[in-house]
């Protein structure tokens, strides 16, 4: 804890040196794409497995507290993507270190420039979206909603707590830091290897998802009945989300679940490349041997999770039934007009 206090306040205080203020945004830009990815998996699953639960959480996507959080997300993607080429170059390229400073300055103008035609785009969306007058999920609704996530975080972070202590216990190990290696692990330098490659074969999987669901499409018309669904040749004759999910996994190219492989492509490599990175976060700050490999078994088992909930989605997809449940799941949610701002 101390360290973090160290790092934020010496943040603040530094002068003149964009690269620190790089490495900031880098990991508070990675820790924000890492919280949304647990958010969207486990949600997404829902749409094979609990397809009332996905429309509602659909229905508070839309609303415009995530709204808000969409372009948040968007900006950090776009930024953390173009600042990681920056960071693989620069590995590989070391006799261009003195370039640093103009290389993160060229990071900053090249997601400006990006950022302005794409939420020119998605405000164009929301624009046509809120001009319907819809009906709004209340920030009650979304606050007891995303509890439930908040809990199952705790949980499992003191699972992994007890778990450690009694590891600790029984093997009579102290709690103070161990004396570090002076040359990191075959595990670490291959994860350092795949954090590079992995980041490399993200961006362009990434920004196509980017691209189809929320400036092609946008996250407004998979709930539009009667709209085609981005990358296939079907309409969302229903027009609920769990309808878009089902018929874009089972689009067909050449006897090929094109839309699966790309969504499970995306999502192993996204899952350890982010959990991975919050390891590396982990690493920086726990020194209490007890705490770190606590946190430690809690990102492991939080990435196994994830990929395993989500593969198992992929693979049994969304049938004709789920449309049904997802329509009584939706207007059994209470949702009334209200604010914009859901009050």
């Amino acid at each position: 804890m101390a360290t973090l206090v160290t790092t934020i306040t010496e943040t603040l205080r530094y002068k003149g040196k964009l690269g620190q203020w790089s490495w900031v945004l880098h990991r508070v830009t990675g820790l924000g794409v890492v919280l949304f990815l647990i958010l969207h998996v486990i949600d997404t699953s829902w749409a094979a497995f609990y397809p009332g639960q996905y429309a509602k959480a659909i229905g508070e996507y839309q609303s415009p507290l995530f709204t808000l959080g969409e372009f948040a997300l968007v900006a950090a993607i776009i930024y953390h993507a173009m600042n990681g080429l920056r960071i693989v170059l620069f590995d590989f390229k070391p006799e261009w270190w003195h370039l640093q400073q103009k290389a993160a300055m060229i990071v900053l103008g090249a997601s400006v420039v990006l950022l302005v035609p794409t939420f020119a785009i998605m405000f164009g969306h929301v624009l046509h979206y809120y001009d319907g007058n819809p009906d709004l999920v209340t920030i009650s609704d979304i606050i007891q909603s995303q509890a439930q996530f908040l809990l199952g975080f705790v949980v499992i972070i003191a699972a992994a707590l007890l778990l450690s202590l009694a590891y600790a216990l029984i093997t009579g190990e102290t709690g103070t830091p161990a004396r570090p290696n002076r040359r990191p692990s075959q595990f670490d330098a291959w994860m350092w290897r795949f954090m590079r490659l992995s980041g490399l074969l993200i961006v362009p999987l990434v920004f196509g998802h980017l691209a189809m669901v929320h400036l092609i499409q946008g996250v407004f018309d998979i709930t539009t009945s009667g709209h085609s669904i981005v990358g296939t040749d079907a309409v969302n004759s229903s027009g609920k989300a769990v309808e878009f999910v089902g018929r874009r996994w089972d689009y067909l190219v050449a006897g090929v679940a094109i839309w699966r492989i790309y969504d499970g492509a995306l999502l192993a490599l996204v899952v350890v490349h982010g959990f991975n990175g919050l390891r590396y976060v982990v690493n920086d700050y726990a020194h209490d041997r007890v705490v770190r490999r606590a946190l430690t078994l809690a990102i492991a088992f939080g990435a196994a999770a994830l990929i395993i909930l989500g593969f198992a989605a992929l693979l049994a997809g969304v049938d004709e039934t789920a449309y049904g449940i997802a329509k009584e799941g939706l207007e059994s949610f209470s949702k009334v007009p209200t604010s914009p701002f859901g009050g």
